[in-house]
């Protein structure tokens, strides 16, 4: 019944940090047993502190409600971190909160809205900062290569097959290849 209160599961583990290899002998254990067993069960025992000496260190296995309570906060933290600098939650790998085919449109809405901004504007910035040392100078992003963007650009390719009105020149333009 003991088991079962405490969901089949002990609580934590000491754990011996003797020499390397070095053990507890049978008569250190069976003390160790007996001392844990008279000073930690019963009613008038519950939550009395666990007093270790001699290499033992107490290993929980399981979280406690505060300790639950602190890996909440830290993930709603880095959920709002996140936010602040344009990155979906579902990126984060916060358990719970992606299934893949949302992490995928995460990753496309990330490269979309924050990602390629950026990258953008610092590329313009620096043919800007150029421009005055090398006329003609153009730096520009290919972002073609991005595996989350992909998808948007064969979908865009496929259009402009299909669109037999249009002359090569101008779905490359449209595809911005090319000038």
């Amino acid at each position: 019944k003991a088991l079962l209160d405490n969901s089949a599961r002990p609580s934590g583990a000491l754990v011996f940090g003797g020499r390397e290899g070095e053990r507890l002998t049978d008569e250190q254990f069976t003390a160790l047993k007996n001392q844990i067993d008279d000073m930690h069960s019963g009613i008038a025992n519950a939550g009395r502190p666990l007093v270790l000496e001699g290499g033992l260190e107490w290993k929980p296995l399981s979280w406690t409600p505060a300790d639950m309570d602190f890996i909440a906060g830290k993930h709603a933290a880095a959920r709002e971190i996140a936010l602040a600098f344009g990155v979906p939650p579902q990126l984060l790998g916060i358990p719970g909160d992606a299934t893949y085919a949302n992490y995928r449109e995460a990753n496309t809405a990330f490269w979309r809205g924050t990602v390629s901004p950026l990258v953008r504007k610092t590329a313009a910035a620096l043919t800007g900062w150029l421009g005055g040392r090398f006329s003609g100078v153009r730096i520009e992003p290919d972002l073609d290569a991005v595996p989350a963007l992909q998808p948007e650009r064969e979908a865009l390719w496929s259009r402009l097959s299909a669109a037999a009105f249009l002359t090569d020149d101008e779905r490359r333009r449209m595809a911005g290849v090319g000038g």
